[in-house]
């Protein structure tokens, strides 16, 4: 379907809402009047540590390969393949999945489009769209969603100059769970709205207090009465000689009976600190990244290899292959179900390193359940999704590795299947 094309009448008159006029939080007007650091791209545009967050995260799942696998079998040619290598004249497979997890963490959910050529069948390219221009057909003018044959509907994806629309078969849409809206993912920082807002001032109001001087804010105190022209001229003299950032490290020569006294730091100023040490360990609890993985030391423990092993092995056991298990049954259900392919997509982590020490882990428990006879070596091959081997039913004893027909405790292994 071609859909570079001029829209009918009846599409244009489709209004497309703004992030804070669609229903996908229950909000109050003060809640709304926060709600801009979420739009756009506020909140990976004005908070380090969202940006930062982000970064860490997408980064380390475009790490793990994405394969194919038909019959047990990895398939390494053919167009299925060579679609997810390149999936368009401009995108890797390694970008493909670095964008698409990008958008599921800073907007809850990511557009696979198919392209403007796509007619049906499988497709030849897939490109990312950005979820922000993206409207579903079934959320009217004034804000109403119609959950009822949802699947009938259009997507529509509004470009600078026009309004797209887009069949539901020319899409992948991968959704976090929304309670509020059943058709759109929703924004994972949606419930820190306020502590984002609160870091932003808190960032502008240190800045402030770095710009107002070099050296900290302070009172020029004398014993001598002066007159109002004389103390001016005193200011002045500190301010060109001392104040803001020109007179960094200088030595202040005062008068005779002239002291100057600094002013520490306010309550509220070191609040500002605190509130944003808060802040940042809520962003990464959010997104379920480590302190030691954002490379945050925790003053309270010792940075030692083992525990920044552990940390690192947890943001992939908790964090990243939850996420990678939920993209492989999306791809599942929306993609290879749907255009009846033999092929399944899985991600593969053999080459992750922060996941080797426990997997050895695991091997070695497997191994010690084996040699104790709790399992055969096809119980631990069927539990890793791996094709079981003729001869794996049997159990071996461990010290003299004899075949032991369980039924008679022949151990000659002989009459073993039978």
């Amino acid at each position: 379907m071609k859909l570079f094309t001029p829209l009918i009448n009846g599409i244009k008159t489709l209004k497309l809402q703004t992030k804070a006029d669609r229903p996908d939080y229950p909000m109050d007007d003060e809640f709304q009047n926060n709600l801009p650091i979420l739009s756009e791209s506020g909140a990976y545009l004005y908070s380090a540590w969202v940006n930062i967050a982000v970064g860490i995260l997408i980064r380390n799942i475009a790490r793990a390969e994405f394969g194919l696998i038909r019959g047990g079998n990895d398939v390494t040619s053919g167009p299925l393949f060579e679609l997810f290598r390149r999936p368009n004249r401009l995108m890797s497979g390694y970008d493909l999945w670095k964008e698409t997890a990008a958008w599921w963490y800073l907007e809850g959910e990511a557009f696979w489009w198919f392209g403007p050529d796509y007619d049906g069948g499988l497709p030849h390219e897939i490109y990312i769209l950005d979820p922000r221009r993206v409207r579903h057909e079934s959320v009217t003018a004034g804000g109403v969603h119609d959950p009822f044959n949802q699947l009938k509907k259009r997507w529509f994806y509004q470009t600078d100059t026009d309004l797209i629309p887009i069949l539901t078969d020319e899409l992948i849409q991968f959704r976090d769970w929304n309670p509020w809206n059943p058709i759109r993912g929703v924004n994972p920082l949606a419930a820190l709205a306020l502590e984002l807002e609160q870091d932003y001032y808190a960032n502008k109001a240190n800045s402030q207090l770095l710009k107002n001087n070099a050296i900290p804010m302070g009172i020029l105190k004398t014993d001598q009465t002066i007159r109002p022209e004389e103390a001016d001229a005193l200011e002045r003299r500190w301010e060109s000689k001392y104040g803001a950032v020109k007179a960094n490290r200088k030595i202040a020569v005062l008068g005779k009976g002239t002291s100057f006294e600094p002013l520490s730091f306010t309550p509220e100023v070191v609040k500002l600190f605190e509130l944003k040490r808060w802040n940042l360990y809520t962003i990464l609890a959010k997104y379920g990244i480590p302190p030691r993985v954002a490379n945050i030391n925790d003053k309270s423990s010792n940075l030692s290899g083992k525990d920044t092993a552990e940390q690192h092995s947890a943001f992939w056991q908790y964090t990243l292959i939850p996420t990678l298990r939920q993209f492989e049954n999306i791809l599942e259900t929306q993609f290879f179900i749907r255009f009846g392919l033999r092929e399944t997509g899985k991600f593969n982590l053999g080459d992750i390193p922060e996941l080797q020490e426990s997997e050895d882990a695991q091997s070695n428990r497997d191994i010690a359940e084996i040699n104790a006879g709790l399992k055969t070596i096809n119980d631990v091959l069927k539990e890793r999704g791996k094709e079981t081997k003729p001869w794996g039913d049997k159990w071996y004893r461990p010290k003299n590795l004899v075949p032991v027909n369980v039924q008679s405790g022949d151990t000659s292994g002989e009459g073993h299947g039978e």
